[in-house]
């Protein structure tokens, strides 16, 4: 019998805004680079899959920097030379009308409970333009496309493993966890937004995916 083990490696993109800047809700329609602090990030994020044993056989991303960014930095620092894949299906949401509007704006617009609502229950708030039944389906498609990988490997082999790193933003990856058909169970114990640099865990094996871990910070050095 042969033994397949996929490891989905769910990282948000580093930081896009200096101390000194105000952040703003950035979207598919914004494309930034990396600030020093998110460069910073990256490099932690591949040392730490690098020391956990976590090199991916597999790397996507969005089509925006701040996220191709990320994986290159991470790749560099892993000494890896995977090839990225760019998919417009990890591409950050779009806020709307609050495109590039400060937190405080947001807030006055549409009241801080929907905010809570979006970073508890993933409920999208009015004039943000994201459909979440199109996000999971993206999901559970990507799933069944990476733990499918080793549909042809001769019986021959007993033990399979596989990593794959996704990179991708704040707004897509906390529907990621959809795909273990267990989201509410996976919300009442992690807060399902991912920080800035952070990643998530999932696996899948015996014909099921489950959360691993969630929003891991990867210890960054001093810049």
């Amino acid at each position: 019998m042969v033994s397949i083990l996929t490891k989905l490696i769910i990282a948000r993109h580093g930081n896009t805004f200096n101390p000194d800047d105000t952040p703003t809700r950035l979207g598919a329609r914004t494309d930034i680079p990396l600030v020093s602090k998110g460069r910073a990030q990256a490099t932690a994020l591949g040392h730490y899959l690098k020391e956990h044993d976590l090199m991916p056989d597999a790397v996507y991303c969005s089509s925006l920097m701040r996220t191709r960014q990320t994986a290159e930095i991470a790749l560099q620092e892993m000494g890896s030379r995977e090839h990225i894949y760019a998919l417009d299906i990890f591409n950050e949401i779009d806020y709307g009308i609050d495109e590039n509007q400060s937190e405080d704006k947001v807030i006055e617009r549409i009241g801080s409970e929907a905010i809570k609502n979006w970073d508890k229950n993933a409920i999208v708030p009015d004039g943000w333009k994201a459909n979440p039944d199109e996000i999971i389906q993206n999901w559970i498609g990507f799933s069944k496309q990476i733990s499918k990988t080793h549909d042809e490997i001769t019986n021959n082999v007993m033990d399979i493993s596989e990593v794959v790193l996704v990179v991708t933003s704040n707004g897509i990856a906390r529907f990621a966890p959809h795909i273990t058909g267990k989201f509410e169970e996976f919300a009442q114990h992690y807060p399902i937004k991912l920080s800035t640099g952070a990643i998530g865990i999932l696996e899948f094996n015996q014909e099921k995916w489950r959360v691993i871990d969630w929003n891991i910070k990867p210890t960054i050095k001093n810049i």
